[in-house]
């Protein structure tokens, strides 16, 4: 861990005395406004020459500059903040009288001391405030996620909660990254959604169909946390993945579902369970086929697998629990939504037969659905 932090600058350290201060009438502004006369680039004048113009910098004489003693002798006026400056050429402390107010001028060593100290070689900024760049390196074994958590909470402990601190750089880069993808995958679940939506012309049958991403997502997190991998960015593409996959598997059946009760006539149930025994086969075809083109990424092997292994572990994890419950759960959500649709068409149909009771005309026929196409 390095820092861009130098403390070896010898300073000048000027404690101000503020109840004597306060007392003599002399405040804060104006000592530092003195201080920036003395020793600052504080213009005031031009001289202006036929060809050319020079600025009048105020400053104090250069064998007042060398010592802590000649700061000691500059002196104050007090009350008159907004009058102007009140710096004067350093000499024998005592009392002296402002010509123009009549104020008694106070000595600066009178309300302040002076020691020597250390300070920064550079002052860096971030946008307009001082700040302080602190840079580390990853420990081997260690990732990206695991090495910020740790640096925040002990930030959290150390620092106060005047100073703000804030990540730059690959740690930056990684958060921002980290925020996106959730968003990503929360809108890519939605557009599936809407998609799905729109190709059965309901808004109950998507959602069996998705019923099965949380236990993928499940099954990829508790194979990571069994092999030690964190969820990082590959971890996350691939859950990104199971979300194609599991969608697909629960496509085959809800589809073949679906055409069969509404071409069969059969029950919900029936239906669930025939597509259940009869997709079987092609599910566990493109099961296994994903599955076992991504257990050499899990396995790590070739190249840069060390990188890419948590890719390989979340396909293969969250197949392999989406796959044995997904069976069990899917007919399940299908046979209780489907009620659920159909106790809202019913209560549809109810409230469209009172409204035409009261209008005096007669109910209008159901119409039925229209069929989606078959998946494959």
């Amino acid at each position: 861990m390095t820092s861009d932090l130098l403390i070896e600058n010898p300073q000048v350290t000027i404690d101000i005395d503020r109840d004597h201060a306060g007392e003599l009438g002399v405040t804060a502004a104006e000592i530092e406004n003195t201080l920036y006369d003395a020793f600052g680039q504080r213009q005031v004048s031009t001289i202006y020459t036929p060809t050319n113009e020079y600025w009048v910098v105020m400053e104090v004489l250069p064998q007042y500059q060398q010592d802590i003693a000649s700061l000691g002798s500059l002196w104050l006026r007090p009350n008159t903040s907004g009058a102007g400056s009140g710096a004067a050429t350093p000499g024998n402390v005592g009392t002296s009288v402002a010509p123009s107010t009549g104020a008694a001028l106070v000595p600066l060593s009178a309300v302040a001391s002076f020691h020597n100290d250390v300070g920064p070689v550079t002052v860096n900024h971030s946008g307009q405030l001082p700040s302080i760049t602190i840079s580390f390196d990853l420990a081997p074994g260690a990732s990206l996620g695991s090495a910020i958590k740790a640096i925040q909470q002990a930030a959290a402990k150390t620092m106060p909660s005047s100073i703000g601190a804030a990540f730059t750089g690959t740690a930056a880069a990684y958060e921002t990254t980290q925020q996106n993808l959730l968003i990503l995958i929360g809108l890519a679940v939605f557009v599936i959604y809407l998609i799905l939506g729109v190709l059965y012309e309901s808004f109950i049958h998507p959602l069996t169909i998705l019923s099965g991403l949380p236990f993928a997502a499940f099954g990829a997190l508790l194979t990571l946390l069994i092999c030690g991998l964190d969820l990082d960015m590959y971890g996350l593409v691939g859950i990104i993945m199971l979300i194609g996959i599991v969608k697909k598997n629960a496509i085959m059946m809800i589809d073949f579902a679906i055409e069969s009760e509404r071409a069969g006539g059969k029950t919900p149930e029936q239906a669930i369970l025939e597509a259940s025994s009869v997709r079987f086969r092609p599910i566990m075809m493109t099961t296994m086929a994903a599955l076992m083109g991504a257990l050499p990424i899990a396995l790590g092997f070739g190249a840069g697998s060390a990188t890419r292994r948590p890719l390989g572990v979340a396909v293969v994890g969250g197949l392999a629990f989406s796959q044995a419950v997904t069976l069990y759960v899917t007919p399940v959500f299908y046979t209780y939504l489907d009620e659920l649709q159909t106790w809202f068409e019913s209560r549809a149909e109810r409230r469209r037969a009172r409204n035409a009771a009261r209008a005096g005309a007669p109910t209008a026929p159901a119409r039925s659905p229209t069929p989606a196409p078959a998946g494959d």
